[in-house]
């Protein structure tokens, strides 16, 4: 062998390429190795019948369960024993052909090892000649056979998937992004009133203008895919061939390449028009007033508890009001209940007029209606409205030919404060509207004095949250997150802020106040400064990495320069980037997408960890899944609360953990309250957990020392919770 050469491995062959000196290193070696560490089996053989092996490659071992002193010269078996006998005249036949003709061969057959498996291997070689001049056959051999049970399991798929496409009851098609059916099935064909699928493709090639009873839907469902990349339950008036109309309920999906472009769109459709008849019927007559055609009491009772619902989450007002018409028994009994009814309308109209669509007009009947106002914050905005109301209603009304004017007595009751459901709420309004009464009439009163004195106190609560973010008067709470040995692997970074006047102030109450007046941003400064900091000292002295999470809000990830800033401050800590978890939550994903992939995209570029909050309380989190770059899913607290004994609850939760597990990210579960929810969660695979079974968030002096006491939670005495595994 010359000088400054390396011998270089080929799966059908081994030859010498010239290349840079290697220097000393032992060339025998390095060929033995790369051979032997090849996944497969590297051979050469004479070209006999029994194909009598001169050299094996220790590949032949988990291949065959023979070593290579086993089939070197044949000594324990050959290799054309080996061979299925089967497949023997085929390999045979393909393997002599090429050898006379000099070609290179390719054959698929099978083996039986030697514990008497079968399986499917792929063999490449060609015929050369060795140092003595004889022609011998070199080439590799490698197992198939998980790819034969894949392209079988595939080939079976396919079949059942054609059986399930012709005999479904239910109507599936493909159709183009422009509107044209590309695939149909019978049951679609006989739902649309055509004779065949064939018919169907033929006879509708745009199907927002053809198939779609109300015009606009077509854009709607291009919509939704473009947000969501899927439709469920899809409800539009589309026409038949014969020109009637039907209700269908479509769900859908976008089938897309490899770069993310959508080819088209699959999916399934019913015919619900019964079921649409039945429950429009139903619900006009039991949720609305058959005079005003507004919501009767019992819709306005599922309306305050969604409202209610809400504003809780967001942290806003829910406002009710009661509504009480002055002079309407004096019109009533004068022009009779004719010109009385006409009158509830025309109030019930300008009601509706005179708010927002999202919020609610009901009647409780006789002069009596309700306002249902969500989404306030400032107390200002809702007496901005009450007076537009009391100017609604007071213009003059024409009856029977006369003019009328109508006044009105409001009633204010507002979540939290005067009531935390519907009947508290409601009756609490209806107290008001009576002191509004007993104050002359149309007029507006609140339930208490309670409005100004929260108004004034969120201002207050603004101005001390400014100063506190100027002087950086927070502390950083640490809660830690474990794995399923109760072992400290991370920890999550908490804002805390403790008032010199109102004492500690709850993250709940000046969170949003930051997120609305754009105070986040500085306060999520401080937080990421002092967490990155508290990180490097902490995997200074540990043994093993520990990761630290920080939340960033929504508002702050789509400012334009959040990874530079986020980069910066690492470089300041001097804090690997691999060590961070940032969390965000799903209403990041519901903005400018394209947006959003580039940010994440240079967030993973920067090395850091990237985790879904709140798992499980959006509309399209799977769809996120497959589209952005995470690294980690959280599963929230309300899909761990009651897991351990409510089984639909453990249902989606086991059903979170399995498609965590299946595109490999890491599931973590948080709120974990007590030893049931531990064990249940640890049994499904969960792989983290945070909650305060395990620890409340900790100042950092105090994590230090669990961190230094070796950073294990220890567990409860045993029995702790009576789990049985929910599977």
């Amino acid at each position: 062998m010359q000088e400054n050469t390396v011998v270089t491995v080929h799966p059908a062959r081994i030859r010498r390429t010239s290349l840079l000196s290697i220097g000393e290193l032992d060339r025998a070696r390095v060929l033995d190795t790369l051979v032997n560490n090849l996944d497969g089996m590297a051979y050469r053989c004479q070209n006999d019948a029994n194909w009598r092996m001169v050299f094996v490659s220790q590949g032949c071992l988990p291949l065959t369960g023979y070593g290579p002193a086993e089939l070197v010269q044949n000594a324990a078996i050959s290799w054309e024993d080996i061979t299925h006998p089967l497949d023997r005249p085929r390999v045979r036949g393909q393997i002599d052909a090429a050898v006379r003709s000099g070609q290179r061969f390719s054959v698929e057959y099978r083996i039986t090892t030697q514990a008497g498996q079968i399986k499917w291997v792929h063999e490449r070689g060609i015929a050369v000649s060795d140092e003595q001049g004889e022609l011998v056959i070199e080439g590799f051999i490698e197992d198939m056979s998980a790819q034969r049970e894949m392209a079988q399991a595939q080939k079976e798929a396919e079949l059942r998937y054609r059986s399930i496409f012709e005999h479904a009851s239910e109507g599936i098609f493909q159709t183009s992004i422009d509107g044209r059916y590309l695939a149909a099935n019978p049951a679609l064909a006989r739902l649309y009133g055509y004779a065949s699928p064939a018919a169907l493709i033929a006879g509708l090639d745009d199907i927002g203008r053809q198939l779609y009873a109300r015009s606009g839907q077509r854009e709607r469902f291009h919509q939704l895919m473009a947000q969501q990349g899927e439709v469920l339950n899809f409800e539009s008036e589309v026409y038949r061939q014969d020109g009637t109309r039907i209700w269908i309920s479509e769900n859908a999906h976008a089938v897309r390449d490899t770069d993310g472009q959508t080819l088209y769109y699959e999916g399934t459709v019913q015919d619900i028009s019964e079921r649409k008849r039945y429950q429009e019927e139903l619900e006009r007559q039991a949720n609305h007033d058959m005079l005003t055609g507004l919501p009767n009491r019992i819709l306005l009772g599922d309306r305050v508890e969604q409202g209610i619902a809400r504003a809780a989450r967001l942290g806003y007002y829910l406002t009710v009001v009661f509504i009480d018409l002055d002079n309407f028994k004096f019109i009533n009994d004068s022009l009779g209940h004719g010109a009385g009814d006409e009158l509830l309308k025309e109030i019930a109209s300008r009601l509706r007029h005179c708010v927002r669509t999202s919020d609610t007009v009901a009647r409780l009947g006789g002069d009596e209606f309700v306002l249902l106002l969500g989404d306030h914050f400032r107390a200002s905005t809702v007496i901005s409205q009450l007076r537009r109301v009391l100017a609604e209603i007071g213009r003059p009304v024409m009856l029977s030919g006369r003019e009328f004017h109508v006044g009105a007595s409001l009633g204010v009751a507002m979540y939290p404060g005067d009531g935390e459901d519907p009947a508290s709420l409601l009756k609490h309004a209806d107290t008001a509207m009576y002191a509004a009464k007993n104050r002359g009439r149309n007029n507006f009163q609140f339930f208490t004095s309670e409005l100004n004195r929260v108004a004034d106190e969120r201002l207050n609560l603004e101005a001390a949250l400014r100063q506190a973010i100027e002087h950086e008067d927070f502390e950083v709470h640490y809660q830690p997150k474990v794995d399923h040995r109760r072992r400290i692997v991370g920890v999550e970074a908490l804002a805390r802020w403790t008032h010199p006047e109102y004492g500690p102030v709850s993250p709940d109450r000046f969170i949003p106040i930051a997120e609305e007046t754009g105070l986040i941003v500085p306060l999520t400064t401080i937080i990421l400064r002092r967490a990155f900091a508290a990180a490097r000292d902490w995997n200074q002295r540990l043994p093993t990495p520990l990761r630290v999470a920080v939340n960033l809000s929504p508002r702050l990830f789509l400012s334009g320069d959040i990874v530079a800033h986020v980069a910066g401050l690492l470089e300041e800590a001097q804090l690997p980037s691999s060590l961070v978890e940032l969390e965000i939550t799903e209403t990041v994903f519901m903005g400018d997408s394209d947006s959003v992939v580039a940010t994440l995209g240079d967030f993973k570029a920067l090395g850091v960890q990237l985790a879904m909050d709140d798992f499980g309380t959006g509309y399209s989190a799977l769809s996120y899944l497959r589209r952005f770059p995470l690294d980690i899913i959280k599963i929230d607290r309300s899909l761990v609360t009651g897991i351990e004994h409510d089984e639909d609850v453990a249902m989606i939760a086991r059903a979170v953990i399995s498609l965590g597990q299946s595109l490999r990210k890491t599931v973590v579960a948080e709120g974990v309250e007590n030893q049931a929810q531990f064990d249940f969660l640890r049994y499904q695979g969960c792989h983290e957990f945070q909650g305060y079974l395990l620890s409340r968030p900790l100042p950092q002096a105090e994590m230090t020392r669990l961190l230094q006491a070796g950073g294990v939670i220890p567990a409860p005495a045993r029995p702790a919770s009576g789990f049985v595994p929910l599977v």
